[in-house]
């Protein structure tokens, strides 16, 4: 098994190589630890290697922060309604995943959701008394 894991790893061009040695959380240890032979046996310098880690941890500080950002907008409601309704009714991890605006709309969007319902029961129960 070792073997044919090892052949996969020779076939990979040098970026993809670099792209594994960059981010090894994502990988496989075992990976990680061929991706890195590979390298010095087709004598990538060292700085090089360190380059692409920089760049990988770069590019995820990109991604978490822009997540981080992200929030809905009037699109949202007016492209996707039911979408947008049911992921800002029923999602729970916002937050966890990384969204915390989406997170912190979300709450505001449930009180004033729960405001109406009141209002509305509150309405009914007069109407019919």
């Amino acid at each position: 098994m070792e073997d044919k894991f090892k052949q996969s790893i020779k076939e990979k061009t040098t970026d993809e190589l670099l792209s594994i040695v960059g981010s090894p959380e994502k990988w496989q240890p075992i990976a990680v630890r061929f991706a890195n032979n590979e390298l010095k046996i087709r004598n990538i310098a060292p700085n090089k290697i360190e380059t692409a880690r920089y760049l990988s941890k770069k590019k995820e500080r990109l991604e978490k922060q822009a997540k981080a950002n992200q929030g809905y907008h009037l699109c949202d409601f007016i492209a996707q309604p039911i979408w947008t309704f049911i992921e800002i009714t029923f999602s729970w991890e916002l937050k966890k995943d990384g969204f915390p605006k989406k997170a912190r709309q979300q709450k505001k969007f449930r009180i004033a959701l729960g405001i109406l319902i009141l209002s509305y029961l509150l309405l009914m129960v007069f109407k019919i008394v």
